[in-house]
């Protein structure tokens, strides 16, 4: 969704040539010209994925890093011939091909989802022995490669002040911008609640299995005891790689991948966000507020947002508090409809794709490489 916003926003002022490393479901005449490039099928199983992780660790290559690499020659013939005022990198992964990009651009921009360093520390925190070794060595690897990498392009988008501090520790002389995660305005959905609480994000992504997890084992047990009605979704793509963790109970259902994620959020009456790991910030949240269902989070899970704490979201950190914010929407109609009309407005006023474009005012043409535009 963010790739996708900034991508809306080129086109609105650019004849845009798109490399991509699957087939991209755009709209006709978005882009000039598209260039795929399939990457080969890996293995998904267990076994697989940790027999190529060892590898990675003994050649000292970051997961995706090595997933993404090799196509700098494919890259190069794409773009041969062609001049470009602006060449956007998205994601840090893809950060060596600076190289083809800066060879026919005249600015450069790597949009960072995340801080992949500051992403694997956490992630470390939250695993043990052989997996939590693992992401403390790719923590000081990335952390090397970020500190490599960043200082060359011209600007580093990221999603939130907060990382925006941290980016500029790691590499001081950077421009770093802030480009906030939003979503399409859409309207309200209706809001027919179910006796339902609800998680949503991709499920085979690290931070959001260590989350499910957690729930399962120290939250969902007591709410489970406390609201005999009370089911738990999951919604989103790859429930496979949370089954194990789910299965046994006939209360926790899966949704699979949804064509339209806020109207499915909006049957609960809470959204959760127990994660204990993770950067960026959290378009699940931004879709809670969209769809106006109240969110309980953690800290980390709210970080770098901007909502105010029992106004726009309840924040709690560990069981027992996590448990009783939860409990505290569920017995309180009143209260889960004001925090959830307050996430809504707060959405409507600064989550949508038109006002984080706003963000972006030095992207356009008459504006590039100008230093006075970063600071109008």
């Amino acid at each position: 969704m963010r790739s996708a916003s900034l991508l809306n926003f080129l086109a609105c002022h650019y004849a845009v040539d798109m490399i991509a490393f699957s087939e991209p479901h755009l709209p006709a005449g978005l882009v000039r010209r598209l260039h795929v490039i399939d990457l080969p099928r890996h293995a998904r199983h267990t076994l697989a994925r940790a027999a190529r992780n060892a590898g990675r660790l003994a050649r000292r290559v970051p997961p995706l890093m090595d997933r993404f690499a090799g196509f700098g020659d494919q890259i190069a013939a794409a773009t041969r011939g062609q001049r470009y005022e602006l060449a956007v990198i998205e994601h840090f992964w893809c950060a060596p091909y600076w190289e083809q990009a800066a060879a026919v651009s005249d600015a450069t921009i790597l949009d960072l989802h995340n801080i992949e360093s500051i992403l694997h520390a956490r992630c470390a925190l939250t695993e043990r022995g052989a997996q939590a070794l693992s992401h403390r060595v790719f923590q000081h690897i990335c952390r090397d490669l970020e500190e490599k990498w960043l200082p060359r392009f011209t600007y580093l988008l990221a999603p939130s002040a907060s990382d925006a501090v941290l980016l500029r520790t790691i590499s001081p002389g950077s421009d770093v911008l802030i480009y906030p995660n939003s979503i399409p305005l859409v309207a309200a959905p209706p809001r027919r609640e179910e006796d339902l609480i609800v998680f949503s994000g991709n499920l085979e992504y690290h931070p959001n299995i260590s989350a499910v997890l957690y729930f399962r084992s120290e939250i969902w047990p007591q709410l489970r005891e406390r609201w005999p009605g009370l089911r738990w979704r999951l919604v989103g793509r790859n429930p496979q790689a949370v089954a194990r963790i789910a299965s046994g109970d006939p209360r926790i259902e899966f949704s699979g991948p949804v064509d339209n994620a806020i109207t499915e959020l909006a049957r609960a009456k809470v959204a959760i966000v127990p994660l204990l790991a993770g950067s960026g910030t959290r378009v699940k949240i931004i879709e809670a507020w969209a769809a106006g269902v109240p969110v309980v989070s953690t800290s980390l899970g709210a970080e770098g947002l901007p909502g105010r704490a029992g106004e726009h979201l309840l924040v709690a950190d560990g069981p027992a508090a996590f448990g009783d914010s939860v409990s505290s929407l569920l017995a309180n109609p009143a209260l889960r409809d004001g925090i959830g009309r307050a996430g809504r407005y707060l959405f409507e006023c600064e989550f949508t794709w038109e006002t984080a474009w706003k963000n972006l005012h030095f992207l356009y043409p008459a504006t590039i490489g100008r230093s006075d535009a970063l600071r109008d």
